[in-house]
Protein backbone atom coordinates (compact mmCIF):
# COMPACT_ATOMS: atom_id res chain seq x y z
CA UNK A 1 0.00 0.00 0.00
CA UNK A 2 1.33 3.44 -0.93
CA UNK A 3 1.95 5.78 1.98
CA UNK A 4 0.30 9.23 2.17
CA UNK A 5 3.74 10.79 1.63
CA UNK A 6 4.18 8.78 -1.57
CA UNK A 7 0.78 9.90 -2.83
CA UNK A 8 1.51 13.50 -1.78
CA UNK A 9 4.72 13.53 -3.84
CA UNK A 10 2.75 12.76 -7.00
CA UNK A 11 0.00 15.35 -6.51
CA UNK A 12 0.42 19.10 -6.86
CA UNK A 13 -0.80 20.50 -3.54
CA UNK A 14 -1.48 24.04 -2.41
CA UNK A 15 0.93 25.24 0.32
CA UNK A 16 -2.15 26.16 2.40
CA UNK A 17 -2.82 22.45 2.81
CA UNK A 18 0.56 21.35 4.18
CA UNK A 19 -0.25 22.18 7.80
CA UNK A 20 -3.61 20.39 7.69
CA UNK A 21 -2.04 17.30 6.13
CA UNK A 22 0.67 17.25 8.80
CA UNK A 23 -1.94 17.59 11.58
CA UNK A 24 -4.04 14.74 10.19
CA UNK A 25 -0.90 12.60 9.82
CA UNK A 26 0.03 13.16 13.49
CA UNK A 27 -3.53 12.37 14.56
CA UNK A 28 -3.35 9.16 12.53
CA UNK A 29 -0.20 8.06 14.38
CA UNK A 30 -2.00 8.62 17.69
CA UNK A 31 -5.06 6.75 16.39
CA UNK A 32 -2.98 3.70 15.45
CA UNK A 33 -1.62 3.60 19.00
CA UNK A 34 -5.19 3.56 20.33
CA UNK A 35 -6.89 1.17 17.91
CA UNK A 36 -6.12 -0.10 14.42
CA UNK A 37 -9.54 0.82 13.03
CA UNK A 38 -9.04 4.40 14.24
CA UNK A 39 -5.69 4.47 12.48
CA UNK A 40 -7.27 3.39 9.19
CA UNK A 41 -9.89 6.10 9.65
CA UNK A 42 -7.06 8.58 10.18
CA UNK A 43 -5.38 7.43 6.96
CA UNK A 44 -8.62 8.08 5.12
CA UNK A 45 -8.68 11.63 6.52
CA UNK A 46 -5.07 12.20 5.45
CA UNK A 47 -5.93 11.00 1.93
CA UNK A 48 -8.99 13.22 1.82
CA UNK A 49 -6.99 16.25 2.98
CA UNK A 50 -4.39 15.66 0.25
CA UNK A 51 -7.19 15.30 -2.30
CA UNK A 52 -8.95 18.44 -1.09
CA UNK A 53 -5.86 20.66 -1.40
CA UNK A 54 -4.85 19.32 -4.81
CA UNK A 55 -4.09 21.97 -7.43
CA UNK A 56 -3.95 20.36 -10.89
CA UNK A 57 -2.90 22.24 -13.98
CA UNK A 58 -5.72 23.04 -16.41
CA UNK A 59 -5.91 23.84 -20.13
CA UNK A 60 -8.01 27.00 -20.62
CA UNK A 61 -9.79 27.72 -23.95
CA UNK A 62 -8.26 30.66 -25.80
CA UNK A 63 -11.29 32.83 -26.60
CA UNK A 64 -11.73 36.31 -25.12
CA UNK A 65 -15.54 36.14 -25.39
CA UNK A 66 -15.83 32.92 -23.40
CA UNK A 67 -16.49 32.95 -19.67
CA UNK A 68 -14.70 29.97 -18.13
CA UNK A 69 -15.85 28.22 -14.97
CA UNK A 70 -13.98 29.66 -11.96
CA UNK A 71 -14.67 26.59 -9.81
CA UNK A 72 -14.93 22.81 -9.85
CA UNK A 73 -18.43 21.70 -8.90
CA UNK A 74 -22.08 21.42 -9.85
CA UNK A 75 -24.00 24.19 -11.60
CA UNK A 76 -26.55 24.73 -8.86
CA UNK A 77 -28.61 27.71 -10.01
CA UNK A 78 -29.11 29.83 -13.13
CA UNK A 79 -31.01 32.97 -12.28
CA UNK A 80 -31.01 36.77 -12.44
CA UNK A 81 -30.02 38.87 -9.45
CA UNK A 82 -28.35 42.15 -8.56
CA UNK A 83 -24.61 41.82 -7.86
CA UNK A 84 -23.32 42.31 -4.29
CA UNK A 85 -23.92 45.88 -3.14
CA UNK A 86 -20.31 46.33 -2.00
CA UNK A 87 -19.15 46.15 -5.62
CA UNK A 88 -21.08 49.33 -6.54
CA UNK A 89 -22.29 47.81 -9.81
CA UNK A 90 -25.84 49.06 -9.36
CA UNK A 91 -29.09 47.31 -8.50
CA UNK A 92 -30.06 46.14 -11.98
CA UNK A 93 -30.21 42.34 -12.24
CA UNK A 94 -27.49 40.40 -14.02
CA UNK A 95 -27.36 36.78 -15.08
CA UNK A 96 -26.03 34.72 -12.17
CA UNK A 97 -24.43 31.30 -12.43
CA UNK A 98 -23.97 29.57 -9.07
CA UNK A 99 -21.48 26.71 -8.69
CA UNK A 100 -21.54 24.52 -5.58
CA UNK A 101 -18.27 22.96 -4.44
CA UNK A 102 -18.53 19.90 -2.21
CA UNK A 103 -15.76 18.86 0.19
CA UNK A 104 -14.54 16.45 -2.51
CA UNK A 105 -14.08 19.13 -5.20
CA UNK A 106 -10.83 20.98 -5.87
CA UNK A 107 -11.32 24.36 -4.16
CA UNK A 108 -8.78 26.44 -6.07
CA UNK A 109 -10.67 29.25 -7.83
CA UNK A 110 -9.64 30.64 -11.21
CA UNK A 111 -10.38 33.82 -13.12
CA UNK A 112 -13.29 33.31 -15.56
CA UNK A 113 -12.01 35.91 -18.06
CA UNK A 114 -9.01 37.99 -19.10
CA UNK A 115 -9.28 41.34 -17.35
CA UNK A 116 -8.33 43.75 -14.60
CA UNK A 117 -9.64 43.57 -11.03
CA UNK A 118 -11.35 46.93 -10.53
CA UNK A 119 -12.98 46.14 -7.17
CA UNK A 120 -12.07 43.72 -4.36
CA UNK A 121 -14.53 43.67 -1.46
CA UNK A 122 -14.86 41.43 1.60
CA UNK A 123 -18.05 41.17 3.65
CA UNK A 124 -18.39 39.14 6.87
CA UNK A 125 -21.53 37.10 7.32
CA UNK A 126 -23.13 33.83 8.34
CA UNK A 127 -22.23 30.24 7.40
CA UNK A 128 -25.56 28.79 6.28
CA UNK A 129 -25.73 25.93 3.80
CA UNK A 130 -24.19 27.17 0.52
CA UNK A 131 -26.82 25.29 -1.51
CA UNK A 132 -29.49 27.71 -0.29
CA UNK A 133 -30.31 30.77 -2.40
CA UNK A 134 -30.09 33.05 0.65
CA UNK A 135 -26.39 32.17 1.01
CA UNK A 136 -25.64 34.77 -1.69
CA UNK A 137 -26.91 37.49 0.66
CA UNK A 138 -26.34 36.08 4.15
CA UNK A 139 -22.99 34.30 4.07
CA UNK A 140 -19.46 35.58 4.40
CA UNK A 141 -18.13 36.43 0.95
CA UNK A 142 -15.34 37.98 -1.06
CA UNK A 143 -16.33 39.69 -4.31
CA UNK A 144 -14.34 40.83 -7.31
CA UNK A 145 -15.28 43.01 -10.27
CA UNK A 146 -13.24 42.13 -13.35
CA UNK A 147 -13.21 44.41 -16.41
CA UNK A 148 -12.22 43.13 -19.85
CA UNK A 149 -10.17 45.10 -22.35
CA UNK A 150 -13.44 45.84 -24.17
CA UNK A 151 -14.89 47.41 -21.01
CA UNK A 152 -17.30 44.63 -20.04
CA UNK A 153 -17.58 44.06 -16.29
CA UNK A 154 -18.46 40.83 -14.54
CA UNK A 155 -18.49 39.91 -10.86
CA UNK A 156 -17.18 36.73 -9.29
CA UNK A 157 -18.08 36.00 -5.66
CA UNK A 158 -16.52 33.46 -3.29
CA UNK A 159 -19.15 32.44 -0.72
CA UNK A 160 -18.39 30.58 2.51
CA UNK A 161 -20.60 27.59 3.31
CA UNK A 162 -21.76 25.50 6.24
CA UNK A 163 -18.29 24.00 6.71
CA UNK A 164 -16.13 26.59 4.96
CA UNK A 165 -14.58 29.04 7.41
CA UNK A 166 -11.85 30.72 5.41
CA UNK A 167 -11.91 32.56 2.09
CA UNK A 168 -8.45 33.05 0.63
CA UNK A 169 -7.57 35.51 -2.13
CA UNK A 170 -4.25 35.95 -3.91
CA UNK A 171 -5.29 38.97 -5.97
CA UNK A 172 -6.39 42.55 -5.45
CA UNK A 173 -7.49 45.76 -7.13
CA UNK A 174 -5.41 46.72 -10.14
CA UNK A 175 -4.22 43.16 -10.74
CA UNK A 176 -4.44 41.81 -14.30
CA UNK A 177 -5.76 38.25 -14.49
CA UNK A 178 -5.72 35.78 -17.36
CA UNK A 179 -8.66 33.43 -17.87
CA UNK A 180 -7.92 30.26 -15.92
CA UNK A 181 -5.38 31.96 -13.63
CA UNK A 182 -5.54 30.91 -9.99
CA UNK A 183 -6.72 33.77 -7.76
CA UNK A 184 -7.98 32.18 -4.52
CA UNK A 185 -9.59 29.25 -2.73
CA UNK A 186 -12.15 28.47 -0.01
CA UNK A 187 -11.83 25.97 2.85
CA UNK A 188 -13.95 23.58 3.04
CA UNK A 189 -17.15 23.17 0.96
CA UNK A 190 -18.64 26.33 -0.46
CA UNK A 191 -20.10 28.16 -3.46
CA UNK A 192 -19.04 30.58 -6.16
CA UNK A 193 -21.36 32.98 -8.03
CA UNK A 194 -20.60 34.60 -11.38
CA UNK A 195 -22.60 37.70 -12.41
CA UNK A 196 -22.76 38.41 -16.15
CA UNK A 197 -24.39 41.05 -18.39
CA UNK A 198 -27.95 40.14 -19.35
CA UNK A 199 -26.95 39.81 -23.01
CA UNK A 200 -24.56 37.00 -22.17
CA UNK A 201 -25.38 33.56 -23.54
CA UNK A 202 -25.31 30.87 -20.83
CA UNK A 203 -23.78 27.59 -22.04
CA UNK A 204 -24.45 25.34 -19.04
CA UNK A 205 -27.45 23.70 -17.38
CA UNK A 206 -28.33 23.17 -13.72
CA UNK A 207 -26.94 19.87 -12.47
CA UNK A 208 -24.04 19.96 -14.92
CA UNK A 209 -20.51 19.49 -13.57
CA UNK A 210 -17.97 22.20 -14.36
CA UNK A 211 -14.18 22.17 -14.24
CA UNK A 212 -12.37 25.32 -13.12
CA UNK A 213 -10.25 26.84 -15.85
CA UNK A 214 -11.63 24.55 -18.55
CA UNK A 215 -15.44 24.47 -18.83
CA UNK A 216 -17.01 27.33 -20.84
CA UNK A 217 -20.07 28.54 -18.93
CA UNK A 218 -21.13 31.56 -21.03
CA UNK A 219 -20.45 33.91 -23.95
CA UNK A 220 -20.06 37.57 -23.11
CA UNK A 221 -21.39 38.31 -26.60
CA UNK A 222 -23.30 36.21 -29.11
CA UNK A 223 -20.86 36.03 -31.97
CA UNK A 224 -21.63 33.49 -34.64
CA UNK A 225 -18.00 32.80 -35.48
CA UNK A 226 -17.16 32.02 -31.85
CA UNK A 227 -20.19 29.76 -31.47
CA UNK A 228 -19.36 27.85 -34.65
CA UNK A 229 -15.79 27.39 -33.43
CA UNK A 230 -17.05 26.03 -30.10
CA UNK A 231 -19.53 23.69 -31.82
CA UNK A 232 -16.71 22.21 -33.88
Amino acid sequence: MKSPLSIMSRIQIRPEGHLFIAIFALITIVFFNVAQWLGWAGLFLVGWCIYFFRDPDRVTPDNSNLVISPADGIIQMLTEAAPPSELDMGENPMKRISIFMSVFDCHVNRSPINGTVTKDAYRPGKFVNATLDKASESNERRSLTIRTAAGTEIAVVQIAGLIARRIISWTGEGRNLDAGERYGMIRFGSRLDVYLPLKSQVLVLTGQRSIAGETPIAFLEKENEDKKALDR
